[in-house]
Protein backbone atom coordinates (compact mmCIF):
# COMPACT_ATOMS: atom_id res chain seq x y z
CA UNK A 1 0.00 0.00 0.00
CA UNK A 2 1.35 3.15 -0.88
CA UNK A 3 1.33 6.55 0.93
CA UNK A 4 -1.73 8.00 -1.66
CA UNK A 5 -4.10 5.12 -1.29
CA UNK A 6 -3.24 4.61 2.89
CA UNK A 7 -4.27 8.47 3.38
CA UNK A 8 -7.34 7.75 1.48
CA UNK A 9 -8.32 5.01 3.35
CA UNK A 10 -7.76 7.32 6.76
CA UNK A 11 -9.52 10.00 5.09
CA UNK A 12 -12.62 7.68 4.24
CA UNK A 13 -12.66 6.10 7.95
CA UNK A 14 -12.98 9.25 9.39
CA UNK A 15 -15.28 10.95 7.80
CA UNK A 16 -17.99 7.78 8.02
CA UNK A 17 -17.30 8.16 12.13
CA UNK A 18 -18.03 11.60 11.49
CA UNK A 19 -21.24 11.20 9.80
CA UNK A 20 -22.27 8.31 11.92
CA UNK A 21 -21.70 10.70 15.04
CA UNK A 22 -23.75 13.66 13.33
CA UNK A 23 -26.63 11.49 13.43
CA UNK A 24 -25.99 9.59 16.65
CA UNK A 25 -25.36 12.51 18.83
CA UNK A 26 -28.69 14.35 19.95
CA UNK A 27 -29.86 18.02 19.33
CA UNK A 28 -28.31 21.02 21.33
CA UNK A 29 -31.23 22.41 23.10
CA UNK A 30 -31.54 25.68 24.49
CA UNK A 31 -34.16 25.34 27.13
CA UNK A 32 -32.03 24.08 30.17
CA UNK A 33 -32.29 24.75 33.49
CA UNK A 34 -29.25 24.62 36.35
CA UNK A 35 -30.17 24.92 40.16
CA UNK A 36 -28.06 25.30 43.55
CA UNK A 37 -28.63 26.58 46.47
CA UNK A 38 -27.02 29.92 46.00
CA UNK A 39 -28.03 30.72 41.69
CA UNK A 40 -30.62 29.06 39.26
CA UNK A 41 -29.85 29.57 35.60
CA UNK A 42 -32.09 28.78 32.99
CA UNK A 43 -32.14 29.43 29.20
CA UNK A 44 -35.30 30.58 26.99
CA UNK A 45 -36.17 32.23 23.94
CA UNK A 46 -36.85 36.13 24.11
CA UNK A 47 -40.06 38.16 22.68
CA UNK A 48 -37.81 39.99 20.45
CA UNK A 49 -36.10 36.60 19.37
CA UNK A 50 -33.30 35.45 20.33
CA UNK A 51 -31.94 33.75 23.24
CA UNK A 52 -32.00 34.86 26.59
CA UNK A 53 -30.14 33.74 29.81
CA UNK A 54 -31.76 34.28 33.40
CA UNK A 55 -30.01 33.98 36.54
CA UNK A 56 -31.86 34.08 39.38
CA UNK A 57 -29.96 34.99 43.02
CA UNK A 58 -32.14 32.96 45.64
CA UNK A 59 -30.22 34.88 48.51
CA UNK A 60 -31.04 38.58 47.13
CA UNK A 61 -33.74 38.02 45.69
CA UNK A 62 -32.70 39.68 41.95
CA UNK A 63 -32.80 38.37 38.65
CA UNK A 64 -30.88 39.24 35.95
CA UNK A 65 -31.48 38.73 31.97
CA UNK A 66 -28.18 38.30 29.80
CA UNK A 67 -28.36 38.04 25.78
CA UNK A 68 -25.77 37.28 23.63
CA UNK A 69 -24.63 40.50 21.49
CA UNK A 70 -23.00 38.72 17.99
CA UNK A 71 -21.27 41.89 17.32
CA UNK A 72 -19.35 42.74 20.86
CA UNK A 73 -18.73 38.93 21.17
CA UNK A 74 -20.34 38.66 24.94
CA UNK A 75 -23.00 38.89 26.91
CA UNK A 76 -25.00 41.80 27.49
CA UNK A 77 -27.32 42.51 30.98
CA UNK A 78 -30.36 43.26 29.78
CA UNK A 79 -31.91 43.80 32.99
CA UNK A 80 -31.48 43.49 36.62
CA UNK A 81 -34.90 43.22 38.65
CA UNK A 82 -36.15 42.02 42.11
CA UNK A 83 -38.53 39.12 41.47
CA UNK A 84 -41.20 40.29 43.41
CA UNK A 85 -41.34 42.90 40.42
CA UNK A 86 -41.09 39.24 37.40
CA UNK A 87 -44.75 38.32 39.20
CA UNK A 88 -46.90 41.23 39.19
Amino acid sequence: MDRKLLAICILTLSAAALMIANFVTPAARADVAVNSHDYQMVTSRLQGGGEGLFIVDNRTGLMAIFTYDANARNLVPRSVRPMSDVFR
